[in-house]
């Protein structure tokens, strides 16, 4: 398993016993209250209950037209309601048309389905998927099978904001575990884009024991790659070493470079024998 997996399971895991919360504050209200200003639409389910009124117990799935069926009432609409504003239009139509003298109604959506964020590129399960009110950016990637194998950990989170202005956060998970951040994480609302980039890699040719591909980590220098590839033959040696690059304009250059410089993406690293 990858070094990359790895720490990304850990990261998971870390996250689901409540150790560790990944992602900066941005609405430090309780999740209780935040569920509560959660629109209700259609798709989602809801179980209403009546104080005093076990009859009245619905549960029932938000129609298309926005609307249930409900005991004493026929067709009530409660899509594009907050939890709070439903239970207050089912107790009005109750006391106001004279069903109740007192309706004290609890409404408890039960199953979210009307709002959704798309996770795309390198994940387990790219696609769409359901939130509440209270869900986070990390979340809907633990609902979408984690960062797969060749993903990157610089994620990226696409917003709108109340004006709909396209807003785009990068998010940095490796920064984020070397700070050992603990605050509150990030939500994600309805229409929000989750996208998971490909990680970056370089290449390592030559006198070194495993060459190939390798993942590019935050920072790594050209010590550091000839390490990942195994270190040095025999033959190989340090002095000389030679990586090639695309310029600005695309076309690819050679350059010695010293051990502590560090590598881009899509380097290439050359490492010669040595003549002695």
């Amino acid at each position: 398993m990858s070094r990359l997996l790895i720490g990304f399971t850990c990261l998971v895991l870390s996250y689901c016993i409540g150790t560790t919360r990944l992602f900066a504050a941005e609405d430090t209200r309780p999740a209780a209250q935040i569920a509560k200003d959660y629109v209700i639409g259609a798709g989602d389910s809801v179980r209403i209950t009546a104080y005093n009124n076990p009859d009245l117990t619905t549960e029932a799935r938000i129609a298309e037209d926005g609307s249930i069926a409900f005991p004493l009432l026929g067709r009530v609409v409660l899509a594009g309601l907050t939890k709070t504003a439903a239970e207050q239009r089912v107790s009005k139509l109750l006391t106001d048309g004279g069903l109740l003298r007192e309706a004290a109604i609890n409404i408890a959506i039960t199953d979210y389905r009307s709002q959704q964020v798309s996770v795309m590129g390198a994940v387990a399960k790219p696609g769409k998927y359901p939130i509440s009110a209270a869900t986070t950016a990390m979340d809907v990637l633990t609902e979408a099978g984690g960062i797969a194998p060749n993903g990157s950990w610089q994620i990226q989170l696409i917003q709108h904001d109340a004006n709909g202005k396209t807003i785009q956060r990068d998010i940095d998970l490796s920064q984020l575990v070397a700070s050992g951040n603990t605050n509150v994480d990030l939500s994600v609302h309805h229409g929000d884009v989750i996208f998971v980039a490909q990680q970056s890699v370089f290449y390592i040719y030559g006198q070194v024991q495993k060459p190939g591909a390798y993942p590019l980590q935050r920072d790594m220098t050209v010590r550091q790659a000839i390490a990942a590839g195994g270190g040095l033959t025999l033959r190989g040696t340090e002095r000389g070493v030679r990586v090639s690059r695309k310029n600005n304009s695309g076309a690819v250059q050679t350059q010695k470079v010293k051990l502590g410089d560090p590598l881009l993406a899509g380097d290439v690293v050359q490492i010669k024998e040595s003549l002695f």
